[in-house]
């Protein structure tokens, strides 16, 4: 059951990812923990340095993986470690 929810995320954020890029940025999922219901995500691009980015985090992509996948998921923010 956790693979299939792990595979929900994936989907879900590929979803996400073109509105994302239409405004010049993208995330990358870097790990989905189901057993404490977080995922956690990098920010590239104009996502990095955005003022709205949490905002994007917890009422775009959040909301979005709450509705389609889990309504207790949460998403956490990772700072990237390579330099754009």
């Amino acid at each position: 059951m956790q693979q299939e929810q792990k595979d929900k995320v994936y989907q879900v954020i590929e979803q996400v990812r073109p509105y994302l890029q239409k405004d010049g940025g993208d995330c990358q999922v870097v790990d989905v923990d189901m057993e404490r219901d977080i995922v956690y995500l990098t920010l590239h691009g104009a996502c990095r340095t955005c003022p709205s980015a949490l905002m994007t985090l917890k009422m775009g992509i959040e909301s979005h993986l709450q509705e389609n996948v889990d309504p207790n998921i949460t998403v956490e923010r990772v700072q990237a470690q390579e330099q754009e």
